[in-house]
């Protein structure tokens, strides 16, 4: 029986041609050449190399080691490349050309796709925020009064953004011993309580199931970007996730944001799905029961949210489904508000949607939930958890709604927890 070409794929691969996201890959024999690829099912096309194969107009783009300079050219450019790369993989009349260029997926290494210029991670699950605020204030109202009126968001190490597949070392910080045991005998001095922090590991290591957007034309400084803009200046999004110390977090949270707790490592998949490959996907945030002020008001706006299905699993086994299309604020809105002040946009910043949590309890997108603060066990198969020990393995998973039934598949982002450095 002949081979199954790569340009032929099975009927309702999510990778086909109505997805094509992009990556950079190297291959064995060149492990020091890096390019530009486009998946495609179970291959990879090298973008470039089809690029001044055809003698397209975007082959200096396209031979890039990043997709940096094709994100910067706008989005005039991603459409045209974008039509031309569909053209490459589905006209008969250049299988010739392009089929030689395609290279299996397993035989890749998949490098960070982009230089990341700014990192901004926000906190735009309402259900993610109220289940937090019941842990941490059960005697106060669940959101914070600014909740509902602004996206809050903190600014993030973009030098600690990790391609998927890098090992998580475990952080070591301060943070507050943990508490006695309650049973043990309170004249005994092994269980004294102190306020005194403690230096060593993190012993709270948690995931955060996380959706990222990745800007590529920049913008000036000084000139908000409106509602309207999202799709000028914002190329495509993948996943992401936001690892988190939260013993660390905890001890340093106070008054200010996130620092030490997040900034060791932050993992982003190797593929970046772009926006137009998601317009099936889009649909309306939930209804907004606090009015917004006018910079944010998408009432009357085309609908900015995503329908996308996540799925999170340790060590295999399947222990969260978020639904993104119960955020909140949408990515449009984050946009908006992080440039009202007159930031500029860079090309190759990231800002995420922070945790993706729905109101179900099989929904939320962190252990800090699923385990409620340590107190519940999250089955694994035959083991448990309430966060993270050295070798496990969180990887997160996504699709979603493409045209005419189809699935529009995200790559994924994965990172296996090793000990904390001696």
């Amino acid at each position: 029986m002949p081979q199954r070409s790569p340009l032929d794929l099975p009927e309702g691969d999510p990778f086909g041609p109505h997805n094509l996201p992009y990556g950079v890959f190297t291959t064995p024999h060149a492990p020091h050449l890096r390019r530009i690829g486009v998946r495609y099912g179970s291959h990879v096309l090298d973008a470039g190399a089809a690029a001044a194969a055809t003698a397209s107009p975007y082959a200096e783009l396209l031979g890039a080691a990043t997709l940096n300079p094709l994100m910067a050219a706008g989005r005039p450019a991603w459409q045209a490349v974008r039509a031309e790369v569909l053209d490459w993989l589905t006209n008969p009349a250049h299988r010739p050309t392009i089929e030689p260029l395609m290279h299996p997926l397993t035989t890749l290494a998949l490098h960070l796709p982009i230089e990341v210029a700014d990192y901004v991670d926000f906190y735009a699950s309402e259900h993610h925020a109220a289940n937090v605020g019941r842990m941490f204030r059960p005697d106060g109202d669940a959101l914070t009064p600014n909740w509902k009126h602004l996206p809050i968001g903190y600014h993030g190490r973009a030098g600690t953004v990790l391609v998927s597949g890098t090992p998580i070392v475990r952080p070591q910080g301060q943070h507050l011993p943990p508490a006695p045991d309650p049973s043990a005998a309170s004249s005994s001095p092994a269980h004294t309580s102190s306020p005194a922090p403690v230096f060593g590991p993190s012993l709270r290591l948690d995931f955060e199931a996380e959706v990222a957007f990745v800007v590529g034309a920049p913008s000036p400084l000084n000139t908000p970007v409106p509602l309207s803009g999202f799709h000028d200046h914002v190329f495509g999004l993948c996943l992401l996730n936001d690892w988190s110390a939260r013993d660390i977090q905890s001890w340093e949270y106070r008054p200010l944001g996130p620092f030490l707790g997040k900034s060791f490592a932050t993992s982003l998949a190797a593929w970046i799905t772009p926006l137009e490959a998601l317009a099936p996907a889009r649909t309306a945030p939930p209804a907004r029961d606090v009015p917004l002020l006018p910079y944010l008001d998408d009432s009357a706006a085309e609908p900015f949210g995503f329908d996308l299905r996540i799925e999170v699993a340790v060590n295999g086994h399947t222990i969260s489904r978020p639904l993104f299309s119960a955020m909140y604020w949408t990515a449009a809105q984050q946009l908006a508000h992080m440039t009202v002040n007159g930031a500029s946009l860079r090309t190759g910043d990231v800002f995420a949607s922070g945790t993706v949590s729905g109101p179900r309890p099989t929904e939320r997108g962190c252990l800090l939930e699923l385990s409620w603060g340590g107190r519940d066990q999250v089955r694994l198969g035959d083991d448990t958890r309430t966060f993270l020990e050295d070798g496990d393995e969180v990887t997160l998973t996504a699709w979603a709604p493409g045209p005419h039934g189809a699935r529009i598949g995200l790559g994924e982002v994965s990172g296996h927890v090793v000990p904390a450095t001696p």
